[in-house]
């Protein structure tokens, strides 16, 4: 995704296409797309402001998210389910067609991660919070001499 031009940037393209000149001129003059000042200036008259537009998805309408309660509680019930599966339950109970992948990016995306275990067999964890580490509850075993 693009990076927005400064506010500065965009004050500056409005006053000298309002002091005279024209869009492209000004397009020119600071080195931008002349469609970046067309675009600019329309937006300014149509809302009086220069502010970029926000960018992206707005959160939680994906087509994943109605069935959020549904993911998690089959990850919590099995936290060693692969995302084959779980695509193939949320198709029987939903029917909603989805990839392994979408369904792996959404649960990172709610905290969940992958680990695995010594024996090499993963299962799907929730997050440490902000500030933790883990090992608040660890007690280490005692060494044998």
């Amino acid at each position: 995704m693009g990076k927005c031009y400064s506010l500065d940037l965009r004050d500056r393209v409005i006053e000298r296409v309002s002091a005279g000149q024209s869009r492209r001129e000004a397009a020119r003059h600071f080195a931008v797309s002349p469609s970046f000042a067309v675009k600019l200036l329309a937006r300014h008259r149509k809302t009086g402001g220069s502010p970029p537009a926000k960018q992206g998805r707005p959160k939680g309408c994906g087509k994943l998210e109605p069935h959020r309660a549904f993911l998690i509680g089959c990850v919590r019930q099995k936290p060693d389910i692969t995302m084959p599966e779980l695509a193939r339950g949320l198709q029987e109970s939903c029917h909603v067609e989805v990839t392994p992948a979408s369904l792996s990016r959404f649960l990172c995306k709610a905290g969940f991660t992958y680990k695995k275990n010594a024996a090499g067999i993963g299962a799907r964890t929730l997050g440490c919070k902000k500030g933790e580490t883990g090992l608040e509850s660890f007690t280490p075993a005692p060494h044998a001499a």
